[in-house]
Formats: C-alpha cells, structure tokens, sequence
C-alpha cells in the first residue's frame, strides 16, 4: 500500500506492518528433500527451456505474474481493513473525548481566571508543533468527518491558547516554567530522521509529532513539581484529561496489539510510555503527597539550564533570565531552586 493510503488510516495505524502482513514479504520455503544430481540437471534444463520460452509463453507467465500481485493486494488491504476496524473501539473513543474535554478545561480555566497561572506555555507550544506537523495529511486527502473535526479543533485551539498567553503575558509565571524546549526538539527531530519508516516530509514530520507528544506535558509536569502547593481544580482536571486521554490510547494500542499480533507503531508507543510514566508519577503525587520523580527532574531541570544560560552568556553575551530585565529576572535560578524545596528564598530587606 502506498503512504498516501497508509496515512488515510487513523492515528498512523499500519505503516512497518503492512509489509509484514502482505504475502509479497516471503514464506518460508517449503520443507523437502535434498536435490539429487539428476534432479538439479533436470531444473538446469527445465531454466533453459525458460530462457527460449517463445513470446507468447512469456506473455502468459507475465499475466500470472500480474494476477499473483494483485491478490497480493487484495489480501494486503484485507489486513489493513481489518485492522482499521480494530482500530476504532470504544478506548479510542473515551482517549480522544478525554483529549477534547481537558483542552476546554483548559480554555475555561484562562477564562474564568483571567490568567495564566498554574499552566506551561511550553507545554501549549509543544503541543501547536504536534498538531501542526501531525495533521498536515489535512491537506493531502480526504478524511471523515469525525476525524476532520478533531484535527481542526486541536490546531484551532492550540493557536488561541498561545493568543491568550500572548495578552496575559503579565501573569505568566516564567520562574516555575522552567524546561528547556531545545532538549526536547532536537531528539525529537534526531528520532524522527532516523526512524521514519520513509523519508518523505509528510512522512517525517508524522514521526516527529509522535515523538513530540510523548514530552509535550513534561513541561506542565515539571511546572506543577515546582507549584506543588497549588489548589486549581481547572488545572488538576486538565492535567488528568490529557494524562487519562494518553492512558486510554495506550489501552487502545494493546487492543489492537492483541487482535492484530503483526500490528507495529513504534513511534507512537515511544511517546506514550513516557508520558503515562509521568501522568501516573503526578497521580501518585497527588493522591499521596509524594512523587517518585520530582527531585530526580527538578534537578535535571536545573543542571540543563545552567548549561544552557553559560551557552548562552559565551555566544549573545546574555542569557534569557538576564535579558528578562531587573533583579527578577537575575534571580530566576535560586527562585527556581525555592521551589524545588516548595518555598522561594526570602528576598533582601532595604534598610
């Protein structure tokens, strides 16, 4: 099947195998006895007979050929449609109402606050490049309905989210968004080039956008690690909407796994183990208070802003917390590191 067919299917479901499914792949040979000489004479004669078969044979040997191919296909698009089938079941479903009600839990929650507070930007810029790159295929055939409508909504809204952090930049809250987002593109991009199982744009960008979305709610995590004493229920129902949404698709993937045992999507299983890892780290921290993972990120977090702020002040001569401007700005990093401990340094008195 060809690319442009594969990507008509939902979330990238075929791709690697189809090719494992498709009787053109190979069987194994059949099981026989050892060649005697006179029967390998016999084949080397029944060859040259071959080689002079006249045209009209020849022809009828293409034709049989052309006929194998074919059935080849039909059975090829068997599979896949069978597997499409598979593909739409009821965690699928709940995974992708999930995904569409955390985003207007999110929506609600910048407008009933009139803020920004308590959610990443970099989380929502992550999740722009995800759906910008991933549905391209918008442009490139006809999809249903359903499938149309998703796709528009998750781009639209990702657009207006990063429009509303644009006009309440005042209540944007720099110090606890702290992941670096070159840390997470250039892997993502790496992966991509060197795992697409075909190197055309749409092909690449697919794959990138499947690796993205695995870190696309780190940042949120790493936000919440540092505003651990933070109460929004509008925030905590986003984050559990697009944890659970994840959480389902992954049902959703095993489903298939189970029905469909040749079923491969690599890329899109890479993503979701990271994300559920974090997902199920934040819903421990928030049942009991503890989290497995927070001390061991925030101090990452941290390392990798160090390196990248001496980066910067050798290359522009500034770093981004410098060129934030004023005595805030200069003392991003011990806020930083006041948050880790769930407290910020105690600023300097004036006397």
């Amino acid at each position: 099947s060809s690319p442009r067919f594969e990507r008509r299917l939902p979330d990238g479901l075929w791709r690697p195998a189809v090719a494992a499914l498709s009787p053109s792949a190979g069987r194994p040979p059949a099981p026989g006895r050892a060649m005697s000489d006179a029967a390998a004479s016999a084949a080397g004669d029944a060859a040259d007979a071959a080689a002079a078969m006249p045209p009209v044979a020849s022809d009828a040997a293409d034709a049989l050929g052309a006929s194998a191919d074919a059935e080849a296909q039909v059975h090829t698009a068997a599979n896949i449609a069978k597997l499409t089938s598979y593909s739409w079941n009821i965690f699928r479903y709940i995974g992708d109402y999930l995904h569409l009600f955390g985003i207007f839990a999110l929506l609600a929650t910048l407008s009933k606050n009139k803020s920004c507070q308590g959610i990443s930007r970099s989380t929502q810029i992550l999740y722009f490049c995800v759906f910008t790159t991933r549905y391209l295929d918008l442009v490139d055939h006809s999809q249903t309905a359903y499938l149309v409508f998703f796709k528009l909504t998750y781009i639209l809204t990702s657009i207006i989210v990063l429009v509303i952090f644009w006009k309440l930049d005042k209540t944007y809250e720099r110090q606890k968004d702290t992941c670096s987002l070159p840390v997470i593109f250039i892997p993502c991009t790496t992966a991509a080039i060197l795992l697409a199982n075909e190197y055309s744009v749409l092909e690449m960008l697919w794959s990138f956008s499947q690796f993205l979305e695995g870190f696309a709610m780190v940042p949120q995590y790493i936000f919440c690690y540092r505003d651990k004493f933070s109460t929004d229920m509008g925030v905590t129902m986003y984050v559990l909407s697009l944890g659970g949404y994840r959480v389902f698709y992954a049902a959703n993937w095993i489903y298939k796994k189970v029905q469909m045992p040749m079923y491969s999507d690599i890329q899109s299983w890479t993503g979701g183990i990271i994300e559920i890892l974090f997902f199920t780290d934040y819903l421990f921290s928030r049942i009991t208070g503890a989290s497995l993972l927070r001390a061991v990120v925030l101090t990452v977090d941290e390392k990798i802003n160090e390196i990248q702020e001496k980066v910067e002040m050798k290359v522009l001569g500034s770093s981004r917390i410098t060129r934030a401007g004023g005595p805030a700005g200069e003392s991003e990093l011990r806020h930083r590191r006041g948050a880790r401990g769930g407290e910020e340094e105690p600023q300097p008195i004036d006397v």
